[in-house]
């Protein structure tokens, strides 16, 4: 019976890692695409994922109108957040929103990432009416998918399954959708290693499906409690996708570590001015090493993201120097220097 299981389990271990793609495989799909450049798209009208996929609050209007901002700036890349609680509570309302949030982006030239899971801010969510902004807080109503309550739930873990499954089958021949990035920051707000089972899961729910386009989860954090999520990451990810918040030279050297895996790089977070991550510095170098580049946040709105993630302001004041996002709700920008530069990497000039 031993032998049995195990060979059972090495089976399945060699199926899931056996359709992981080579790097050469990467590295010849990555040649025959454009440099994506973009960014972490939330309208300026949800404070979360629900808010934006929920029948009561899905704003195709304004998602058109900044999506047709981000193409004027010859942004070509969107990284759009989901949410199981969407499906579970409106599953064909929910993937009708997706599909035709999808043809908006479509139109204006943009390829969407979607993400699946995500260990960051908080823990409870409901279907329903989301919670107003709080006055100068980061992402006061961003919610975690799944969260403590049901991550280590045998009958949750089966719906999680039924949801992944569902949409990668929907879309999993989908031109419009460049990369599915299957967990947000594993690990964070302290469960390091507690989403280790979650994380190979999803990665096997996915490989089961097989789609088209690759698959991804972004390393983000460098201390020793994620080396594990890490190097699990990194080894079954097609292409290597990770955040990162700080100064040129730091990027370059975290650029330089992860080349040594041999695919494809793409920057899924970064540009937080007040840490010295600058639109001026790092997406010129990005562009010149062939690092896809999208920066987190890009009409100032519901999520108030302009204010740092650690500095609230409680009179809900803009600050002076903006942490995130690009553009205010009228479609002015924070910075003209900002917009020249980025019209000059992506040929807008």
């Amino acid at each position: 019976m031993k032998n049995l299981l195990l060979f059972l389990f090495l089976l399945v271990t060699y199926n899931c890692s056996a359709q992981q793609w080579t790097p050469q495989q990467a590295n010849t799909w990555y040649a025959a695409q454009p440099w994506y450049r973009g960014a972490n798209f939330q309208p300026s009208s949800a404070i979360n994922q629900l808010e934006m996929f929920q029948a009561a609050t899905f704003d195709p209007q304004t998602i058109d109108r900044e999506l047709g901002w981000a193409e004027e700036l010859g942004m070509n890349v969107m990284r759009v957040y989901l949410h199981h609680v969407a499906w579970t509570s409106d599953r064909e309302g929910f993937k009708k929103r997706l599909d035709s949030y999808l043809d908006i982006s479509q139109k204006h030239g943009i390829k969407t990432i979607l993400v699946f899971f995500d260990d960051c801010w908080n823990d409870e969510y409901h279907a329903g009416k989301q919670p107003e902004p709080k006055p100068g807080v980061h992402n006061s109503g961003w919610v975690r998918d799944p969260g403590t309550a049901i991550r280590n739930n045998p009958d949750s873990l089966k719906v999680l399954e039924n949801y992944v499954k569902d949409i990668l089958q929907t879309h999993k021949n989908d031109k419009r959708i460049l990369m599915w990035d299957l967990y947000n920051e594993p690990g964070n707000s302290q469960y390091f290693e507690e989403s280790m089972p979650l994380l190979k899961s999803v990665f096997t729910w996915a490989r089961a499906i097989n789609p088209s386009q690759p698959l991804t989860s972004g390393v983000w954090n460098w201390g020793p409690k994620f080396n594990n999520l890490n190097a699990f990451q990194l080894e079954n990810s097609d292409v290597i996708t990770y955040h990162h918040y700080t100064y040129i030279d730091a990027h370059e050297k975290k650029i330089a570590e992860l080349r040594k895996y041999g695919r494809p790089l793409i920057c899924t977070e970064y540009m937080a001015r007040k840490n010295g991550s600058l639109f001026q510095t790092i997406m010129p170098m990005l562009k010149r090493e062939n690092v896809g580049a999208l920066n987190w946040g890009f009409v100032s709105g519901k999520t108030n993201t302009i204010f740092a993630w650690d500095t609230p302001i409680a009179s809900g004041k803009a600050p002076e120097l903006w942490f995130h996002d690009i553009f205010r709700k009228d479609g002015t920008p924070f910075s003209e220097d900002e917009i020249r530069t980025i019209k000059s990497l992506t040929g807008k000039k």
